[in-house]
């Protein structure tokens, strides 16, 4: 039997995670006639998209909803809490993609929803092949869980937790890390460029590498040591390489640094 969908859903904040997660609901059969957007600053392809698909934009008087998902940035949560609230009704399920705002602060604010559920998603949502980690609150009933799940799997892979407490380390490791990967593509262009390779050429190289090795990741069972371990020959080119990255000082701590300064800064967030 097919995961229920929402006859009305409230998107608040339609910036770039908000659309990536728009257009998977979308495409999984949400009907853009049912779907509110809220957003003072929305850009002109989401007002285009929510033209092409029937949606409201901005009402004055938005109605209450089936599903409130909150997509703001989490400094706006205290400006947003009063209008928000209207849309919260006795059966409304509440999403939030807020990073560092917990399931206590978001109740303490928007008292009127008895039911919320706190995820953190990632932008490559937006490719369908987002990770978002969840974790409902008391008063989400298995028919709620349900709907959410089948929202968030519309732009990729979910993991439920049953300790909130995990989701600054999840924001640190996985909402963070597409950004980790992108600089690790500009790093690796430069080292190019700096032994030799016209600049261009380096980018399209270093590019195309983290594309391959992402769709490996994604086909093969295997463990990521062993596909490095596949492509690593002793005394090769790659091991003396993998000398420098694995050394003491190499990659692993300086990403044990970086995730911990995510995290602290996903727990400044909160409250």
């Amino acid at each position: 039997m097919p995961s229920p969908l929402p006859q009305t859903l409230t998107l608040v904040g339609a910036g770039k995670m908000g659309g990536a997660m728009l257009e998977g609901w979308l495409r999984i059969g949400v009907k853009g006639a049912g779907i509110t957007l809220i957003d003072p600053h929305i850009s002109d392809d989401m007002q285009a998209l929510a033209a092409a698909e029937g949606m409201s934009v901005n009402p004055a008087a938005p109605a209450q909803a089936e599903v409130v998902v909150l997509a703001t940035k989490p400094q706006m949560l205290d400006t947003a809490a009063p209008s928000v609230q209207a849309l919260i009704g006795p059966k409304t399920l509440l999403i939030s993609i807020l990073a560092g705002k917990t399931l206590g602060d978001l109740s303490a604010r928007l008292p009127n929803a008895g039911a919320i559920i706190r995820a953190m998603p990632n932008l490559p949502a937006s490719v369908r092949r987002g990770v978002t980690a969840a974790a409902a609150g008391k008063g989400v009933s298995d028919v709620q869980r349900q709907l959410a799940d089948a929202l968030l799997a519309g732009v990729g892979k979910v993991e439920w937790l049953s300790d909130e407490g995990l989701i600054d380390a999840v924001t640190a490791v996985s909402g963070s890390g597409p950004a980790y990967v992108f600089h690790m593509v500009e790093c690796l262009a430069a080292a190019g460029t700096a032994a030799g390779l016209p600049a261009d050429l380096a980018e399209r190289l270093a590019r195309a590498t983290i594309e391959g090795a992402g769709e490996m990741l994604f086909q093969s069972p295997l463990p990521p040591a062993t596909l490095r371990q596949n492509v690593t020959s002793p005394g090769g080119t790659t091991a003396a390489a993998l000398e420098v990255l694995m050394a003491d000082n190499g990659l692993a701590p300086l990403m044990r640094r970086a995730v911990a300064a995510a995290k602290r800064r996903a727990e400044e967030l909160s409250g």
